[in-house]
């Protein structure tokens, strides 16, 4: 991807042309409700909805009370095992509920209906009986002339009557007429306890009673005339003959509130019964639990203090068991780093004390032999050519060491904690101009062209000049070594709370894997190559500890054949911590960013390329007149700025471009109105115009402290280290 393509962000599908559209999609006019679009785009969970700060703020508000417990359930295992245990107890006995209250309401319905079957064939025997003794009463008076008629209505309340007498609370008796039955003959309803008779038995049962000649059943409502409650009941009904020959319907009626009662009591005891389960095992699951997660955590919190540096701190140990055995194990492994450890910071104070002791005592010797020497080297005018010549390496051999001593000196300042920065404002073009000047004399003998690009405008931070000049020194001495004759840009640049300073050359540039080992001391990328500066290989080293001690980064990138640059970032005030840096650490006319601007690489109008400088935060109110101050070395503000973590180190095979081999001019980039100084050389200086690849500055927020080169400590007269091979 282009540096200028705009990525998708995060939790959307990209851009509206690579969007799948299914089926379901439609224009933005609205096909499908709005809640559905909502709910399918996923933006409830993702937290926000495009367009709709409502719904957004709503989704917030929604989320805030559940993320204090979310938080929680991420981090407390007891928490996870004791819930789970309750959810899966609560599961199991939920099921078995139903299971036992299904067994039950079962049994109690199948007894109830076997009784009732029974009850109610004895009430239709009954009936059928007294109907037939009715009827042979009537022809008996027939044949005596003596002609009775039986009454139907009256007939029917003394059955009704006669047979609700032995179940009173127990069942009720209904008689209706038979559906198919002539309804002119007035036969009326007949019910006991006050029933209502047509309301109590359902439609369905009724014609069922009048199809079959058998008796039929059904659960239903009972329903009383005089406002009781109704309640629920089982209705046994027949279709029979009275006295007369004509059909009717009897129904027996029979309340299940005692079987309703006998249900809900076993279901209450069951609820009581399963809660109490579900609480005794979430209460034995969190005590299990936490017999076994207390020594976990006193282990994680044990292990964090040992990380803190409290190297003194051990488990507590109680019993034989297997969490014991891992308390003592993790013991024994604490005490035995704690052993290294200091093995090795006794180690590291004995070789730092051994150097500073060292790099001291020889500051006396030293003394006498450079007195010793510039006398011989004075006097070399009378000797013969060969002594003469040996008092000239003698002068600059001494003249080595002595800047080796200082290197290591500083080194062991470093490693002491003792070094300290006299912060005050300057600007660093005036530090890029004497830098640059210094090493006029080196780039007139390499055939080099330094240009200083983007020194226009000031370029201010509160900084040790002192420091920031060594290392900028360091850099540009480096980079004229190791150039090839080929030009070095220097390139200025300040945005939002930092300034920068990169070196690019056009080398020989960096194999992979060199970038992480580059800040190393003593450490040169071809061993057979020759110093021709006089470098002390602690040039890097040094410069990327004064970058950290100003809170800043000093970091790398290379390419074989491609060249290199190495940035140099800073912070505008002493204690502001570093978001980006002004330039990327990339530069635009490396082979990827020539390939990617061949490509088309997206650019503005003008052909500049876009910047992307993120929000900072608001201006700190104006302060006094900054005074000089101290201030012991710091960590860096980006953990990641440490040497070895990552700068990008392109590996491709060739040389093209201005990675070509040979002496030249190299085309720079160049923004409009941008001034360009060239120091030493002789050849032509050019620029670029816009739209050929400039390099507009961009806030990059590059974390990774590359490698870069090794570099020992300022020449005597051009400030130099060749170091890298």
């Amino acid at each position: 991807m282009s540096r200028n393509s705009a990525a998708s962000a995060p939790g959307r599908s990209g851009s509206r042309a690579e969007r799948p559209v299914g089926p379901a999609a439609g224009p933005p006019s609205g096909r499908g409700s709005w809640p559905r679009r909502v709910v399918d785009g996923g933006l409830l969970l993702q937290g926000g909805m495009k367009g709709s700060p409502v719904l957004r703020l709503f989704t917030r508000w929604v989320r805030r009370p559940l993320l204090p417990a979310m938080r929680l359930w991420r981090r407390n295992i007891q928490l996870k095992v004791v819930v789970t245990t309750l959810l899966m107890s609560l599961g199991v006995v939920l099921l078995l509920g139903i299971v036992v209250i299904g067994s039950v309401r079962n049994g109690l319905l199948d007894a109830k209906v076997k009784a009732s079957q029974s009850q109610a064939e004895g009430g239709f025997r009954a009936a059928k009986d007294r109907a037939d003794s009715a009827a042979a009463g009537a022809q008996d008076g027939a044949s005596d002339d003596n002609r009775t008629t039986v009454n139907p209505n009256n007939w029917k309340s003394e059955l009704v009557t006669q047979l609700a007498s032995g179940g009173k609370g127990a069942f009720d008796v209904v008689t209706l007429s038979s559906t198919d039955a002539d309804s002119g003959k007035g036969r009326a309803l007949r019910g006991s306890g006050g029933v209502e008779p047509v309301r109590s038995v359902p439609e369905e049962l009724r014609e069922r009673v009048d199809r079959m000649t058998g008796a039929s059943q059904e659960y239903t409502r009972i329903i009383y005339e005089n406002g009781q409650e109704s309640q629920p009941g089982l209705v046994v009904g027949k279709r029979l003959n009275d006295p007369q020959g004509d059909a009717y319907q009897l129904y027996y009626l029979f309340p299940l509130t005692q079987e309703e009662k006998s249900l809900g009591l076993v279901k209450g005891t069951l609820a009581t019964a399963g809660l109490f389960v579900v609480v005794l095992l979430g209460a034995i699951a969190w005590l299990v639990v936490r017999q076994v997660v207390t020594p976990v955590r006193m282990a994680a919190g044990v292990a964090e203090r040992l990380s803190a540096g409290r190297l003194q701190e051990r488990m507590k140990v109680t019993g034989e068991d297997d969490i014991a055995r891992l308390g003592e194990a993790f013991n024994k492994m604490a005490q035995s780093l704690h052993l290294k450890i200091q093995q090795l910071e006794d180690l590291s104070r004995m070789q730092r004390r051994f150097v500073s002791d060292v790099s001291h005592e020889l500051r006396t010797p030293l003394t006498t032999v450079r007195m010793a020497a510039d006398v011989i080297h004075e006097a070399r005018v009378d000797f013969d050519p060969v002594t003469a010549r040996s008092a000239e390496l003698l002068a600059d051999q001494l003249d080595r060491f002595e800047s080796l001593l200082a290197d290591l000196l500083e080194i062991s300042r470093f490693d002491a904690g003792a070094a300290a920065l006299e912060a005050e404002p300057i600007d660093l073009r005036e530090v890029v101009r004497r830098v640059v000047s210094g090493a006029e004399p080196l780039a007139e003998r390499k055939g080099t062209h330094v240009r200083i690009v983007g020194g226009d405008q000031p370029v201010v931070a509160e900084a040790d000049a002192r420091r920031v000049e060594r290392v900028l020194r360091n850099l540009v001495v480096n980079a004229v070594e190791h150039g090839e004759g080929k030009d070095v840009v220097v390139r200025l640049a300040a945005a939002g709370g930092a300034v920068a300073v990169a070196v690019r050359d056009y080398g020989v540039g960096l194999k992979p894997g060199e970038a992480t080992r580059v800040f190393s001391r003593f450490w040169r990328a071809d061993p057979a190559r020759a110093r021709t500066t006089g470098g002390t290989g602690l040039g890097l080293s040094i410069a990327l500890e004064d970058a950290r001690l100003h809170g800043g980064w000093l970091q790398a990138w290379g390419e074989p054949g491609g060249g290199s640059q190495f940035r140099l970032t800073l912070p505008r005030t002493a204690d502001e911590p570093l978001r980006g840096s002004p330039i990327p650490l990339e530069p635009e006319d490396s082979r990827q960013g020539r390939g990617l601007a061949e490509a088309g690489a997206a650019q503005t109008a003008d052909g500049r390329k876009l910047a992307t400088v993120p929000a900072q935060a608001p201006p700190a109110p104006a302060k006094a007149p900054i005074a000089p101050r101290l201030r012991q070395a710091a960590v860096p503000a980006d953990p990641t700025a440490l040497p070895g973590n990552g700068a990008r180190v392109v590996s491709r095979g060739g040389s093209g471009g201005n990675g070509g081999s040979g002496s030249g001019s190299v085309s720079v980039p160049r923004q409009p109105g941008e001034r360009v100084d060239r120091v030493g050389g002789t050849g032509p200086v050019e620029a670029v115009e816009p739209g050929a690849g400039a390099d507009a500055p961009s806030w990059r927020g590059d974390t990774a402290v590359g490698g870069g080169r090794r570099q020992g400590a300022a020449e005597r007269d051009e400030g130099s280290d060749g170091g890298r091979g």
